[in-house]
């Protein structure tokens, strides 16, 4: 702002001041609330329709009646949500067996999983939550209506689902409400915050696991890999929570602390037969890609040799032999390494959360609130021994006493035995001895504190004040990996008195170097191991503070009303401050080996308004019409102009059993400090180079089609693949981002007919589109879009190794850094219904029912260039599946008296088609039989409750209770959050997962 005050940031402070500073009357202060999440149906008395696991109607408030609806900060009786709202309750969590809240979310049909615990290579650690598949940072998550952690840095980690009462999911656009960042919806976190006695609850739980998958083992016997067992129990699972609070005397306050432990155990690669080996087509010459064999890296355990300079520049690959000899032979696929099973399939972690909430009326118009909240998460990613990877330009002198005279001769020729030296890429892995496999050590500490003041300063009018502040610390230790730079000097050896001697101890540049013998299988020893060997450490810091403030009103209390309607106008208006910072450090090596630090910051001063309309109420045909609209204007330090959001709602119930409803957003989303200050780095993407071929295959594009993306002719047929399909890609934050618009159109009806009590159903369409929207252009697309159509845009963002044309290591790579792109737009209809029938003396059944029907799933790259729908497909470029259908139904039992409950869920997930396969020129790749659609899934779960006595209940359950098996994918068709061969978070990739719990409450 720098010191001049514009008319948002002035107005604002005037509103934040008086909302401070305004006097008190006697009321009762308005608390959260929302849907029913509490009720225990009885056969005679079962809940409402809005109790059940998934609703979207009415919700319940106070003793006054006031109530707040997730989607809207107005308060006042009879509020309805007039976006889609999905309800999850805790009821639900249990009978899940969930400790982790992501996999409760993921089972919605509205939800695309993101990060979650089955992601390893890769994963930044934490948890994340996708909604409509717009992307994790297009929805906000909020804990009992505020800001949950600094978006960027989103965890949901950090909820401890034990006190969680119920979950509401807003499907629709709530910027206006919320702020930037709600595009896609809120996911509302209402945790109990208001426990008088002690809570405990402990659950154990293991994955259980039949391997018979014949096709998945007849390759891996074909490639004399070693089959999983076929009985395996594993992943096990202990959560141990406890809660305690009282109320203050005369119940003026309460106030409940508790603490949580989760301890996760690690599944292996290895001990599943879908993960066991890295898919791959069968064979180069399979052109239809018919079948799938177990492949591997040719960054192998016994030596890959790449000569780029010397007699052997253009002759190919050549590996040391397996018997341990220092001969070379060329290479071929037989040297391929199995990199899948040391990788984890399920990562270990270890959770501590504690924190406190506390409320206290210290006048009948003021009451204090605030809370603290701690999380402490450590886990590991593992994958495969480190390597000298091909891609670093290594250099070897031709005088080194661990060379043969045969291996020399290729390498040198002539000059073989003198101090000439050659340039050369090596893949190199060494996987005996004292090598390990690399893990990437990953640590969250979070801190929340909050605290506010809220009150009724008359009759109908209330006021919130509150300040909230986060802070979240992230320490990353990359260990076991090599440090090429080190390797490099450790390969540089002469003979020194008859010790081979590194050239580096000779000249003193490194006393400490270790000679590396590479030229024959296993021939590094210990010492040389732990030289090479070198971990990173980077450290970040991400802040939030927000400073809010808000005034609401029923003005039916004094009269200001529609002549048609009984209830009268209502309003709030408020004000709110958020800065946010990032600073990102790296060590030394971390710094040598590339990556960059960074820091950044921002603030935006907003201020809000909502209004509600009661247009015509009890009267023939208009039970209730009312009309909702809201704004809110945002002055952002780093944005030259203010932005504006805004929404419209509309509300018509001709009578008690039927409304109709629909509403417009106009969201505006700016950058998070993320996406503008991230560094930018080098990284692994799934992709492959169609103008690399194997020796003696020819690539599949031609070689007109490789020059548009930098290939010369030279190059052409000489260029190596991308290891395991994993080539390199650019990534990183841009600072002159533009902030993203969106618009949202939501239309549906609600049903709750008086002639078939206790059913609730509605139906909901949503159409939400995205311009300007802050991303990357996926690697895989822009590979198969420069090779197919020679667009210049895409062909730009080639960066191919002027050497060897390859496009991995360290020079060569596809620019992928954020910027304002095309569009992304989605569109489709949600059925929800819920159901009790009554059966007497045996108790009641209900049945919980949630789909989506999804119409579009429009990607616009950039503007002009074309677009492409990824309804029915999955692949490179449109990533996990986005089925036409996804559905959820649970199915209960409860008896008569009470005591216990058997629940049953269907989750269903429609099947997909390859994206390779399509004749959509954005989705032109290799075709692929094997992989050519990926069938319909469904799921069964199984799970019951026993009331032991008066405040224990038990629980068990299995999930996946056909113990089945993920799909198998080709690894080089796979795209982001795709692991093992699969897509984890999607399918079920542990198996049949078995738990038991007990919560007890004094």
């Amino acid at each position: 702002m720098n010191g001049n005050c514009r008319w948002l940031a002035c107005s604002a402070g005037a509103i934040a001041i008086a909302l401070l500073s305004v006097s008190t009357a006697n009321a009762q202060a308005a608390q959260d609330a929302g849907p029913v999440a509490d009720c225990q149906p009885t056969p005679e008395k079962p809940c409402p329709p809005e109790a059940a696991r998934i609703s979207d109607d009415k919700t319940r408030g106070n003793t006054d009646d006031s109530i707040v609806v997730t989607g809207t900060r107005l308060q006042r009786p009879n509020l309805v949500s007039n976006s889609p709202l999905a309800v999850v309750d805790a009821a639900e969590i249990r009978y899940q067996g969930a400790v982790q809240v992501e996999n409760v979310l993921n089972r919605l049909p509205q939800v695309t999983p993101d990060s979650n615990e089955n992601v390893s290579n890769g994963s930044d650690g934490t948890a994340r939550v996708n909604l409509r598949n717009l992307g994790s940072n297009r929805n906000l998550i909020l804990i009992n209506g505020q800001r949950m952690l600094p978006v960027q840095a989103n965890d949901l980690n950090f909820v401890p689902s034990a006190l969680v009462k119920r979950i509401d999911v807003v499907t629709g656009g709530a910027s206006a409400v919320y702020g930037s960042d709600a595009i896609s919806g809120v996911i509302n976190f209402i945790l109990r915050d208001d426990l008088e006695g002690i809570r405990t609850d402990i659950q154990y739980g293991f994955a259980q696991h039949t391997n018979d998958n014949d096709y998945a083992r007849s390759i891996q016997t074909n490639a004399n890999y070693r089959l999983a067992n076929r009985h395996v129990l594993d992943g096990q699972k202990l959560d141990f929570n406890v809660a305690f609070g009282t109320n203050f005397p005369d119940n003026r306050g309460n106030v409940t602390a508790y603490f949580g432990y989760r301890d996760t155990k690690p599944i292996l690669q290895a001990n599943r037969d879908v993960s066991s080996c890295a898919a791959d087509p069968a064979g180069f010459t399979d052109a239809g890609n018919t079948a799938l064999a177990c492949g591997g890296s040719s960054n192998n355990p016994f030596g890959l040799f790449d000569p780029q300079t010397g007699p052997s520049a253009d002759l190919g690959r050549f590996n040391n032999t397996k018997d341990g000899n220092r001969t070379w032979v060329p290479y071929d696929s037989s040297f391929r390494y199995n990199y899948a099973p040391l990788n984890y399939f399920q990562r270990n972690d270890t959770r501590y959360t504690a924190g406190a909430f506390a409320k206290y009326e210290i006048t009948p118009g003021i009451e204090a609130y605030g809370s603290v909240m701690f999380m402490d998460d450590h886990t590991n990613s593992q994958v495969a021994p480190s390597a000298l990877f091909q891609g670093y330009t290594y250099t070897v002198n031709c005088d080194n006493p661990f060379l043969s005279a045969q291996q020399g001769q290729i390498l040198c020729g002539s000059a073989y035995g003198s101090s000439a030296s050659q340039d050369l890429y090596i893949g190199y892995r060494p996987v005996a001895g004292n090598a390990r496999p690399r893990r990437d050590d990953l640590r969250h500490t979070d801190y929340r504190f909050s605290g506010g003041v809220r009150g009724e300063i008359a009759d109908g009018i209330r006021y919130d004040a509150n300040a909230l502040f986060s802070t979240v610390l992230y320490n990353e230790t990359y260990e076991n990996d090599i440090d090429p730079s080190r390797a490099n000097r450790a390969i540089q050896v002469v003979n020194v008195n008859g010790t081979p001697t590194c050239k580096a101890v000779v000249d003193r540049s490194d006393p400490q170097c270790v000679p590396l013998d590479i030229f024959r299988y296993n021939g590094i020893s210990d010492a040389a191991f732990n030289y090479i060997y070198a971990p990173t450490s980077t450290r970040g810091v991400d802040k939030e503070t927000v400073l809010s403030g808000n005034i609401s009103a029923d003005l039916g209390r004094y009269g200001v009303k529609s002549p048609f309607a009984d209830s009268g106008v209502g309003f709030v208006l408020g004000f709110e401050h958020r800065y946010e910072s990032l600073e990102f450090k790296a060590d030394a090596l971390a710094i040598q080996k590339g990556t960059t630090e960074t820091s950044g910051r921002f603030s935006v001063n907003e201020v809000f308004a909502e209004l509600q309309l009661p247009l015509i109420e009890n009267r023939p045909f208009f039970h209730d019409l009312s009309f909702n609209a809201g704004y809110r204007g945002s002055d952002y330090s780093n944005l030259s102009k203010i932005i504006s959001t805004y929404k419209t709602e509309l509300s018509w119930a001709p009578s008690r059993d039927l409304r109709l409803r629909g509403s417009y957003n106009h969201a505006i989303r700016a950058p998070n400090v993320s996406e503008l200050f991230s560094p930018q780095s080098n990284g692994n993407v799934n992709a492959q180079d169609p103008c690399a071929n194997d020796p003696g295959v020819s690539p599949t594009a031609t070689l007109a089609q490789c020059q548009r993306s930098g290939v010369t002719a030279a190059q052409y047929g000489r260029i190596s693949p991308c290891p395991s399909d994993q080539c390199t890609g650019r990534g990183g934050g841009n600072p002159f981002l533009k902030p993203e618009e969106a618009d949202t159109y939501t239309a549906g009806i609600v049903l709750t007919p008086s002639f078939i009590k206790r059913l609730s159903l509605s139906v909901d369409y949503f159409d939400i589109k995205v311009k300007g929207y802050i991303g990357s252009i996926p690697v895989s697309q822009t590979i198969s879009q420069c090779i197919a159509t020679g667009n210049p845009f895409f062909c730009s963002l080639f960066n191919r190794d002027p050497r060897s044309g390859i496009i991995f290591g360290d020079q060569g790579y596809i620019i992928s850094t954020t910027q304002n792109t095309g569009s992304l737009r989605t569109s489709g209809i949600d059925i929800s219904g819920t159901y009790t029938q009554p059966l007497g003396s045996l108790g009641s059944a209900s049945i919980d029912f949630m789909g989506t029907r999804l119409r579009k799933l429009v990607t616009e790259p950039l503007p002009g260039l074309g677009s492409y729908d990824c309804v029915g497909y999955f692949g490179p470029t449109c990533g996990q599946p986005s089925p036409k259908w996804r559905h959820q139904a649970r199915f209960t039992w409860a008896d008569a008296a009470g005591v216990g409950t058997i629940s049953l869920n269907w989750r269903y997930i429609g099947g997909t088609n390859l994206t390779n396969n399509s004749t959509i020129a954005d989705f032109a790749s290799d075709p692929s039989i094997i992989n050519a659609r990926i069938k319909a899934y469904s799921y069964f779960d199984l799970a019951g409750t026993v009331k032991v006595q008066k405040g224990i209940v038990f629980r068990a359950g299995v999930n996946n209770l056909l113990d089945k098996d993920p799909p198998l994918i080709q690894s080089g068709l796979l795209a982001s959050f795709g692991n093992g061969n699969t897509y984890p978070g999607m399918y079920d990739v542990v198996g049949r997962s078995v738990f038991i719990g007990l919560t007890a409450e004094f």
